[in-house]
């Protein structure tokens, strides 16, 4: 599974999603658009984070953890 946070550097819930996602064990690299605006335009980035599984953009905001818990189906 390919997990990623793509962010602006000054997103406010990044920390959040970031520490979200070690307490759920899950892998993952963190993109900021600005070291890679192709991205912007690859997934239609408008808000920051955005949440990419396997290419897919499953969250366009920060999740609550019970999204996450479920997407990753950890108890």
């Amino acid at each position: 599974m390919n997990v990623r946070i793509i962010a602006t550097r000054g997103c406010s819930h990044c920390h959040n999603l970031e520490r979200e996602l070690k307490d759920l064990a899950v892998v993952y690299e963190v993109l900021f658009v600005e070291d890679h605006p192709e991205i912007v335009q690859r997934y239609n980035i408008r808000h920051s984070p955005n949440l990419v599984v396997d290419e897919e953009v499953v969250f366009r905001r920060q999740p609550t953890e019970g999204e996450l818990r479920a997407l990753f189906n950890r108890n």
